[in-house]
């Protein structure tokens, strides 16, 4: 008993070592609260408190994986725990993994209903996930528990811009902004969520381009010198996207974006201290960096990305990838397997541009800059000697951080370098190696979905978006003069934007005393293999006027459909008709809205000319794929430059 008694008061006090321990962590001080945590842990391997406060820092410490195994072990020994509930969602979240995320968040809020950040985060993971009436339902509640979170009134505006329920999401962020008067982000948004995604009937676009000029200006104000430090968490979280479907020069406007980005992220680097890289060329191999949340099955992947990685010369180009998305998949193991160097989210800014700056980097091109808010903060910052943009975002970018602009020779009209900030580079033909994915042959079995027999088929592919209303008459008008035919669109995920784009086109054939019913389809999304059922089944493809069609193109060529394109200003507009010329079809191409819907009609309504373009797609196609020349072109451009 005695000896028994002996050994216990050598043992540590600790409760004592954990109070300590938690006083550390409260005060910030990670290193002294783990060193307590895992005392106490070696004692008491089983202690729940110790795993979970581990697991905390590691959170902290952006070191999400560990969090979310010492979190997880504290929960197999008390479920029950809400806080550990949560903190392990939060772990899930920062990993990019929204269903474990949302349920744990879920049973958080069971086991602890005020839980706020349970609440609000779980609306977060729905949002992210597409489950945008659930994620509001869940802001809301946080509304319900702290009427005054400006937070809470900022994502709201956010699920309703998402809708197109623009002033109604004005309102949240202008309610986010009364509630936190320095909240860059809700500022940044209130500024730039004017434009629709689609117009509704009767809205003035050019009211809303004014609309998002003068916020601009108001917003280039707003960050002065005191707040533009804290601007780089506002940057992308909304990006002037919508201004692309427009077909009116964009240069001004997105150069006073760019501007503004470069500012505001210059102010943060030089705030946080972090490394400017000038690296010096050394002779042996260029070190190229490509920055892209799209290293996955993805259109900019397969049009741009894929190709540089497969033929880029490995004996005089490293490439370095920083994927910034969370998704994997083949192609995602593909890019790894050719990188020199692979790096992939999810992590903090300061983590990325950490990274980046190790790899000493003599060129970095960014596929596509306007679609991933953290692209465009990284983009706004000077991390090498030279820095370049393409065209997985067919814009200028406006930055003055971007040096180059990467395009191609068949897709650029004459004088193309008006309209960029960047200087332009043009590579041979359409610009890049593209492989053919495969087109299903015709089945005998039975019809495609949509396809309407013994009439012509006239395939839509665009979202909602690329439609503009002042194009909305093209429609009824083909469907006078056919006669009987079948317009097939398609049902974007945000239904509501196809309900837009459905409402438009009832009162554009309205007009012209004709029921939409009777000519136009709006289809489910369909599995690359479903579309190119389709494709290979219908008689024309009609290509969105203003903002072009390139993979889906692409795709309608291997399925031997034609196409027919109204040739566009710039290069977003000029996609497929630079496709078309690139196989000698100019004859397909239109110089006005008016010759399209001859051309549209021509095609369809004549079964032996069809059949000619379907022969001589067959033989000219081969020119589009497997292209080495622009691959050359690119190599030469990084050496020179």
């Amino acid at each position: 008993m005695l000896a028994w008694l002996s050994r216990r008061k050598k043992l540590p006090d600790l409760e004592r070592i954990i109070g300590a321990a938690i006083e550390h962590h409260r005060a910030g001080r990670l290193a002294e609260a783990e060193a307590g945590y895992k005392e106490v842990l070696a004692h008491d391997a089983h202690n729940i408190d110790c795993l979970h406060f581990l697991g905390f820092i590691a959170f902290q410490r952006a070191e999400h994986r560990r969090a979310v195994e010492l979190i997880s072990r504290a929960l197999a020994l008390h479920p029950a725990n809400a806080h550990a509930q949560q903190n392990l969602g939060n772990a899930y979240q920062a990993l990019g993994e929204q269903q474990q995320a949302s349920a744990c968040f879920r049973k958080a809020i069971e086991l602890k209903p005020e839980l706020i950040d349970a609440h609000f985060n779980l609306g977060i993971a729905y949002r992210e996930l597409g489950r945008r009436q659930e994620a509001a339902a869940c802001f809301n509640q946080v509304l319900e528990l702290r009427p005054a979170s400006a937070e809470a009134h900022y994502c709201l505006g956010h699920l309703l811009c998402d809708e197109d329920r623009v002033e109604e999401g004005l309102a949240c962020f202008s309610q986010a902004l009364r509630l936190r008067p320095e909240y860059p982000e809700a500022a940044w948004s209130l500024a730039l969520a004017r434009i629709p995604q689609v117009y509704a009937a009767g809205e003035d676009p050019a009211r809303f381009r004014a609309d998002f000029s003068r916020a601009l200006e108001d917003l280039e104000r707003w960050f002065d010198a005191r707040r533009s430090a804290a601007g780089a968490a506002a940057v992308g979280t909304v990006q002037p996207f919508s201004l692309a479907y427009r077909e009116e020069p964009n240069r001004e406007l997105l150069e006073r974006h760019g501007r503004l980005c470069a500012r505001l992220m210059g102010a943060w680097q030089q705030a946080h201290a972090l490394p400017r890289t000038q690296p010096q060329r050394t002779g042996g191999m260029l070190r190229i960096g490509v920055v892209s949340a799209q290293f996955h099955n993805h259109s900019v992947w397969h049009a741009l990305v894929k190709g540089w990685f497969e033929h880029l010369d490995r004996s005089r180009f490293a490439l370095y990838a920083f994927h910034l998305g969370t998704g994997q998949d083949e192609q995602t193991l593909f890019a790894r397997s050719r990188a020199a160097h692979f790096e992939q989210g999810p992590r903090d800014l300061a983590r990325w541009v950490d990274a980046i700056a190790a790899a000493q980097l003599e060129v970095i091109i960014y596929p596509e800059i306007g679609m991933f808010p953290t692209a465009l903060q990284l983009a706004s910052l000077r991390l090498a000697p030279v820095q370049a943009a393409s065209w997985g975002h067919p814009e200028t970018t406006g930055l003055p951080t971007i040096d180059y602009y990467l395009s191609a020779e068949d897709l650029e009209p004459a004088g193309a370098q008006a309209n960029y900030s960047e200087k332009l580079v043009t590579l041979p033909h359409l610009g890049c190696y593209f492989q053919p994915r495969g087109a299903a042959a015709p089945s005998p079995k039975a019809r495609a979905p949509g396809i309407v027999p013994d009439v012509p088929n006239l395939v839509c592919p665009g979202v909602p978006f690329k439609y503009a209303p002042e194009h909305d008459w093209i429609f009824p008008a083909i469907a006078q003069r056919l006669g009987r035919c079948r317009f097939l669109f398609f049902t974007h995920a945000t239904p509501g934007l196809s309900e837009r784009l459905r409402l438009r086109l009832q009162a554009a054939f309205a007009a012209r005393e004709l029921d939409l019913e009777r000519f136009v389809t709006f289809l489910p999304w369909l599995t690359n293999a479903a579309f190119q059922e389709l494709m290979s089944q219908a008689d024309v493809y009609l290509d969105t006027i203003g903002f072009s069609g390139f993979n889906t193109a692409l795709q309608a060529v291997q399925c031997g459909l034609p196409i027919v394109a109204r040739e566009g200003r710039f290069l977003r507009g000029r996609l497929a008709s630079g496709i078309l010329r690139r196989m000698e079809l100019a004859e397909l191409v239109a110089a006005s809205e008016e010759q399209y819907v001859e051309l549209v009609v021509r095609v369809a309504r004549d079964a032996a000319y069809r059949a000619s373009l379907r022969a001589r797609i067959a033989g000219r196609r081969a020119l589009l794929f497997e292209d080495r020349a622009p691959i050359r072109a690119l190599e030469d451009f990084l050496l020179d430059v």
